[in-house]
Order: structure tokens, then C-alpha cells, then sequence
């Protein structure tokens, strides 16, 4: 039977080696295969967002936006990017004006798709962000975060997917960060949401879990028209689905894809030599994860939990650790585990545990995660152990970026010693600390002044004094 055209979103090189190899892939590792890559006919490279921005700083020596612009030069296939909605590519909330910022420089240098979420599933964490992608050109992929828990049925989906169409969402991306969505929920929630949306669907999901792309056929067969996957020598376990499995599947049922397999093997082949540079990262063994199935923990979120009772002697505690997570989520309203939420609700359930009395000690971030810095909780909050949590300090029920003061002209005077474009500005505001020492390092380079000694040795009334 022949059926429709499937289109793939290809995360080699941003959520695949993300997954996979820390983030830790070089430039220099991508661009001899990006335009083989670009030839094969994807929907979309997803290139930029997540980790990588801070990433490449921290780690790599690299300019996140030089990466971008390069990669567009060799590029006709549209880029993606995954933006963390008003937590831009970082960890907290953003000013209006840094957000904009990033996203208008983003676009300048060739980013065309940017998908939008928020780890609440608070859409007021996500209106501005679509806004601007809007008014710079863009493309707004919106995101629904999948999640399962009494609240998160068939319609709390649908409807969430009905209120971002309505926004603006020019698509919409159904996020399966955990790798814990089902066949059958996919397939409802998909059906649902073409019935009642008029735009392109999305699929995302990681193989955590054993059942990406079984998940993935059925989504396709209730009428997802997109589903992201990555080349086969780094997919699979916390990567995706593999692109040339589901070409095969898809084809031997009836679907087209119109993608060579014999151009994607050459991929893959150069993909499994460049997996080797990174041994010291590549920690997976390669098999399913069923934990996240009984826990709906993510992968990464057990193994922060493995370092955290290391460090305390306290590895035998993980299994109370991974029966707290849930009850802490109710506590918590039941959001989704997903960046920064995941870490939020783990860090809690930890202490938890260690502690041996529950909430005895809560961390800045959940004492701000109470008082409704991070945005709406999907469901209601436990108010007993907000109250133990937080005393009596006033919980807020606006957008929380509206109290945040703009942000773009004090980071510009942060970074002007070693300011060398507008860029920088916004790269220093999100990531003020590691930004600072790359770009102090990276002029540097260019002057032949070592920039860092210079500070040390002629500090004055605390500010750096730079050599002319």
C-alpha cells in the first residue's frame, strides 16, 4: 500500500553527540562531511541549541556563533536549534532584551528553525521567545514536553498544542526527552493533535529506553508528517532512532522517504571513525535503559544521582533515591523531567534521602521553584511542603521574566575589556563567567597579551585594568 512522504530531522551534530559524547564534537570534526550531509535531503540539520552553546566555550575553545555561520555556509538544508524558551541556552530566566538579542543574532547567522519549549510546559515561558522568532524571520517550532503522571492525559497535550497554534506556532514538536512514550499514547496523542491543529507535527524522542522507533511508526501511522533521528553509528541508546532503520521500515510498509541509503553508509562510516576521537566521553554501553520505564527518570538524571551518593559514601541508597523522585514530582506539581526541571526535582529527592527527613533542607533552586521563579507547575503544588520549603516569602503568579530588569546594557559593560563583537555581549549574558574567560583567552590569541596575567598583576580598586 502506498502511502505518504516521511521527512527526518537529522542530530548528528548537536542532540546525537550531545547524548552520546558530552558535547564535546569539534567543528573541525564536522565540517569535512557537512555538505555530504546536506546533500542527503533532510527536513532539517538540527546544528545548534541545547548544551552547545555553553559547551563549546567551557570546553572546546570555540565561538558558538562562528560554529553556527560556518555551518551555514555550507548548508542549503534549513538549521534547528533547541531554544530553552525564556532560559535561552542556559539554566534559569533571561531579561526580554538578552532573549531577543540571542535570537536576532541567531537568525543573522543562518539559524532557520528554532524549537521552543519550556521544561513547565508554562507557555508564558515561551511567548516571548516566539515572538521574536517571528519578528526576525524565523521558523516557531513549539514544543509540547511529553510526560506521563494523572494530569498529563491525552487532552492536557492536545490542548497545550491547540493554545501554541493559536500563539503563533508555525509547527508543533511533541518532546519525548526521556525516552518513556509508548506506542499507543504516542499514536493518541498524535491523532488528537492532527485533528485539532492545522500545522506540521514533529516527533522527538531518545532510544533510552528500548522503544523510539516502534514509538516513532505508530506516530507516523496516526499522521506525524517529521521525526528526528541521527545517522547509525551515533544513534541509539540516549541518542535517537537510527535514520537508515526507519528508511527500511518505512519503505517496506508503503511510506517514502526518498533518502539514499548508500550516501547515508558513507555518513556513517565517517561518523564511526570520528566516534573514536572521543572514547573518554562515550560512556554508554550501547544497551536499553529500563530503569527510565519503572522510574520515567532520565538517564542523565541517574547518573547525576550516582556521582551525588558517591561523593556522600551513600551509593547504596540509589534505589529509596529513585522511589522519592515520583513522589517529590506529585510534591511539585507534576512537572516535566526535562532541563532545569529534571535537575530541580533530583537534587531535592537526593537530599531527601540523605538526609533522612524529607525537605529538611531544600536548595535555592527549588526554594525559587516554590515561590514561581521557574513559571506554573502543570498541576497544583503540594502547599504543606511549600510552606516548610519557603516559610512565609510571597509566591508570585506573573511571567517571571517580567521582574527581571533588562540585562544587555550591564553585560556590555561586564565584557568590554575583552568585548570584540555584539555577539559577545550576549554569549557574557547568558554565560557570564565562562564566557569572560573565553573570550579573555580568545584575545589573547589575537594580541599576543596574556590577558588573565595582565588582570592579576594590575588590578585596581577591583576592576581589571587591561594593557592598552
Amino acid at each position: 500500500m502506498e502511502r505518504g512522504t516521511i521527512r527526518f530531522t537529522d542530530t548528528t551534530l548537536r542532540d546525537s553527540h550531545q547524548s552520546l559524547l558530552a558535547t564535546r564534537m569539534k567543528i573541525e570534526d564536522m565540517l569535512p562531511i557537512v555538505e555530504k550531509i546536506d546533500s542527503i535531503g533532510y527536513h532539517s540539520l538540527e546544528v545548534w541549541g541545547g548544551a552547545t552553546f555553553d559547551t563549546t566555550m567551557r570546553f572546546l575553545n570555540e565561538d558558538p556563533w562562528e560554529r553556527l555561520a560556518t555551518i551555514k555556509q555550507y548548508c542549503k538544508t534549513p538549521l534547528q536549534m533547541l531554544l530553552r524558551g525564556q532560559n535561552i541556552v542556559g539554566y534559569k530566566h533571561y531579561a526580554d532584551d538578552v532573549l531577543e538579542a540571542f535570537i536576532m543574532y541567531a537568525c543573522k547567522h543562518g539559524m532557520d528553525i528554532f524549537r521552543v519549549f519550556d521544561a513547565l510546559n508554562d507557555v508564558r515561558n515561551m511567548e516571548k521567545a516566539m515572538e521574536y522568532v517571528k519578528k526576525y524571520g524565523g521558523h516557531v517550532q513549539a514544543v509540547v514536553s511529553y510526560s506521563i503522571s494523572p494530569i498529563h492525559d491525552v487532552a492536557y497535550h492536545v490542548n497545550m498544542a491547540k493554545e501554541l497554534q493559536k500563539r503563533g506556532a508555525d509547527s508543533i514538536c511533541i518532546k519525548d526527552m526521556a525516552g518513556i512514550m509508548a506506542p499507543g499514547p504516542a499514536a493518541e496523542i498524535v491523532r488528537g493533535i492532527k485533528e485539532e491543529v492545522d500545522v506540521m507535527v514533529q516527533i522527538h524522542t531518545h532510544y533510552t529506553s528500548g522503544m523510539g522507533a516502534m514509538m516513532y511508526m505508530k506516530a507516523i501511522e496516526a499522521g506525524a508528517d517529521v521525526v528526528d533521528t541521527a545517522i547509525s553509528s551515533l544513534a541509539l541508546s540516549t541518542s535517537q532512532p537510527a535514520i537508515e532503520s526507519m528508511i527500511v521500515a518505512l519503505e517496506s510498509i508503503g511510506y517514502k522517504t526518498g533518502l539514499d541509503l548508500h550516501k547515508l553508509k558513507e555518513i556513517a562510516d565517517y561518523f564511526k571513525d570520528v566516534r573514536k576521537k572521543y572514547r573518554e566521553f562515550d560512556l554508554t554501553d550501547g544497551t536499553p535503559d529500563t530503569n527510565v520505564l519503572v522510574y520515567q527518570v532520565p538517564g542523565g538524571m541517574i547518573s547525576n544521582f550516582l556521582s551525588q551518593l558517591a561523593q556522600q559514601n551513600a551509593l547504596h541508597k540509589l534505589p529509596e533515591v529513585l522511589d522519592e523522585v515520583p513522589r517529590v514530582r506529585e510534591d511539585f506539581g507534576f512537572p516535566p523531567l526535562v532541563t532545569p526541571s529534571s535537575q530541580i526535582v533530583g537534587s531535592q529527592a537526593a537530599l531527601n534521602v540523605l538526609l533522612g527527613e524529607r525537605y529538611k533542607m531544600a536548595t535555592n533552586e527549588v526554594k525559587q521553584y516554590m515561590r514561581g521563579f521557574y513559571g506554573q507547575p502543570p498541576g497544583p503544588v503540594n502547599e504543606e511542603v511549600r510552606k516548610k520549603v519557603i516559610g512565609d516569602e510571597e509566591v508570585i503568579h506573573c511571567r517571571p521574566a517580567d521582574l527581571i530588569p533588562p540585562g544587555m546594557e550591564d553585560a556590555k559593560k561586564g565584557v568590554a575589556p575583552v568585548m570584540q563583537k555584539e555577539e559577545d555581549v550576549v554569549s557574557y549574558a547568558i554565560f557570564p563567567n565562562v564566557a569572560y574567560g573565553f573570550l579573555e583567552e580568545r584575545l589573547s590569541r589575537k594580541t599576543g597579551v596574556d590577558y588573565k596575567l595582565a588582570k592579576e598583576v594590575t588590578e585596581e580598586g577591583g576592576k581589571p585594568v587591561y594593557p592598552a
